[in-house]
């Protein structure tokens, strides 16, 4: 998915519209995007990149090789025809949290080309340590549990950890909403933010844990911005909801697709036709241009 940050709303463009919730705004909004990535282009805005859901490690018939596709996922983001500033691995780099794992994923994105790669964990790279192996490898100059933030090209961003405290949701916990309410104290309302988790901020399926039990919390002080997008991995397919003044966006995999919220006994890898697999699996990314009004957003797929 391409998020073309302008400042203010949100424009999403889904570059095949069978797995967005967009609706007939599809159209119209795709061609904003367009506009908004070719304004971009010359203008020294900010462009970043979010992959997700790499699951290095997997083993199984839903994607025989993890490696091969999140290789053709880096290809993809070196082919884009532009450097983004950061990449975002918004969480499930590992599938086991292993050291071999974590070193093998951080090897294949330092071959990104861009300024910067940035993460965020998933509940799979925090399996029998709480997240430690995951900080050791990740976690320099974060805070807490592996919490930041940080302001670049006029877009203030926060990277969340809501994957530690789990018994069926997501959870951020008191520490953490407390960072948060620090962190936005001294920002103007119409400073846009961008907040990434690994787990959805919004209840897209509760029953699955596609949700964070105390996320309300962090909404409620995001609602005096005029512009908020939160972006998340975790569910493996796109979606998108708008609240008031704040979008979220759930983005694919470079993995193996999980089943629509409600149309299986239980969130398990797909298997799908091999040709088909591809279709399932993209990339995001991101420009802003400061002035502008709008935040776009495009997905790519991987085939």
């Amino acid at each position: 998915m391409v998020l073309t940050v302008a400042s203010g709303e949100v424009i999403s463009h889904i570059a095949d519209s069978r797995d967005t919730h967009a609706g007939a705004a599809a159209g119209t909004a795709g061609a904003a995007a367009a506009t908004a990535e070719a304004a971009a282009a010359g203008s020294g805005a900010l462009r970043f990149v979010q992959v997700s859901d790499s699951h290095i490690g997997f083993q199984g018939p839903a994607n025989t090789d993890v490696a091969g596709s999140f290789t053709e996922a880096i290809n993809q983001v070196n082919s884009l025809g532009f450097r983004p500033d950061f990449v975002m691995h918004s969480g499930d780099l590992t599938h086991l949290s292993t050291a071999g794992q974590f070193d093998q994923v951080k090897q294949m994105m330092s071959g990104m080309k861009t300024d910067r790669v940035l993460t965020v964990p998933g509940e799979h790279d925090s399996i029998g340590d709480a997240g430690r192996a995951y900080r050791q490898t990740f976690g320099k100059g974060t805070l807490g549990d592996g919490w930041y933030s940080f302001d670049t090209h006029g877009v203030h961003f926060i990277a969340l950890v809501n994957t530690l405290s789990l018994e069926k949701l997501g959870h951020l916990g008191n520490e953490q909403v407390d960072f948060v309410r620090k962190d936005l104290a001294g920002l103007s309302s119409d400073t846009p933010v961008v907040v990434f988790s690994h787990i959805p901020l919004f209840a897209m399926y509760p029953r699955w844990g596609w949700s964070t039990d105390d996320a309300l919390k962090v909404i409620a002080l995001l609602r005096r911005f005029s512009s908020v997008t939160c972006l998340n991995g975790h569910v493996h397919q796109l979606f998108s909801k708008t609240e008031g003044n704040i979008t979220f966006h759930s983005a694919t995999t470079t993995a193996y697709p999980l089943p629509k919220p409600g149309r299986a006994p239980a969130p398990t890898p797909q298997v799908v036709p091999a040709r088909q697999l591809k279709d399932a699996l993209g990339i995001r990314s991101v420009g802003y241009r400061q002035g502008d009004r709008e935040l776009a957003v495009k997905d790519q797929r991987l085939a």
